[in-house]
């Protein structure tokens, strides 16, 4: 029984007045402007959805008169990206200079004004922040990612454009945050610590793959697949960050939580959603493979003990 309301996360009117409406045990807050390239051709946009829209979530949250776990996922780019080889940790310095990296900065200060401000001694409210690295998977439509830009080219017999192939970034399966997610919003149900707190959701620290890696890899799976090397226009004047790298050894340390799925098995349920969409076209197939997948990846965690299957 879902009850489902399309609301705009910029009407902060709306925001609050379904929040005091629905009064909810847990909040998960993901809505935002998601793309980097986005980010620089409509730069209000990005920070009225991104950090406004997460001030709206704020304050329809404290005007709540009754107990909720809310988790505000921001991202692994509202650190201030300096290239270097570490792993970011949660008390790393935040910033970026992209629009969409900014913003997500902006939105940790927004959290954690109002966690200090409004808060603090609030013992109904109990606040989570949460930054995912860079997730992959079935569903994924947008352009302008390296995911879906492969597979709707190859789809059509098409050369897809690699504009950073060197670039590397902490890829995981969506159900890997997800899990982080659910796991984050339990601690901080059950227990008093950790309230304002953020925490990363990534792979290993060792698993550093690049784009060429993931097309590479993606392309095992793959027939008649095809890419060049080539920079867009834009890639001259916008700048995107070449290495990044998460730190989650607070998560698995306070959490018990970590990766699950390996790099390969990542890009192998990967484009097997897309694989079974193009053979059938049949939403309910699409739908029941991706139950079986939240199956499979729920039962691995309990073979390893992971947290999420706790």
């Amino acid at each position: 029984k879902i009850s489902n309301f399309i609301i705009d996360i910029r009407d902060k009117d709306k925001i609050k007045e379904s929040i005091q409406n629905i009064e909810p045990d847990f909040i998960f807050h993901l809505a935002a402007q998601s793309l980097v390239s986005k980010s620089y051709k409509d730069p209000h946009l990005t920070w009225e959805t991104n950090t406004l829209g997460t001030l709206n979530i704020l304050e329809g949250i404290r005007t709540l008169n009754k107990k909720c776990i809310a988790v505000l996922i921001t991202s692994d780019k509202c650190y201030e990206n300096v290239e270097w080889i570490y792993g970011y940790r949660e008390n790393d310095k935040l910033g970026g200079i992209d629009p969409y990296s900014a913003s997500k900065a902006g939105a940790e200060i927004v959290i954690s004004s109002y966690v200090r401000s409004y808060f603090k001694n609030n013992e109904k409210i109990r606040i989570g922040i949460a930054r995912a690295g860079n997730v992959i998977g079935g569903g994924d439509w947008a352009n302008n990612r390296i995911v879906p830009d492969c597979i709707k080219a190859w789809q059509d017999n098409k050369i897809v454009s690699l504009r950073s192939p060197n670039s590397t970034r902490p890829w995981q399966h969506v159900l890997e945050p997800l899990s982080g997610y659910l796991t984050l919003a339990m601690n901080l149900s059950n227990s008093k610590k950790h309230h304002g707190e953020a925490f990363n959701f990534g792979p290993q620290i060792d698993v550093t793959p690049s784009v060429e890696d993931l097309v590479k890899k993606m392309s095992l799976f793959w027939e008649k697949v095809n890419w060049e090397i080539k920079n867009p226009q834009f890639e001259t004047s916008f700048h995107e960050a070449n290495l990044l790298k998460l730190n989650c050894d607070k998560s698995f340390h306070y959490l018990n939580w970590k990766a699950n799925w390996g790099f390969e098995e990542t890009v192998i349920n990967t484009i097997t959603w897309y694989k079974k969409y193009y053979e059938n076209n049949n939403p309910k197939t699409v739908f029941d493979l991706t139950i079986n997948q939240i199956k499979e990846y729920h039962n691995s965690a309990l073979h390893k003990n992971i947290a999420w299957a706790k």
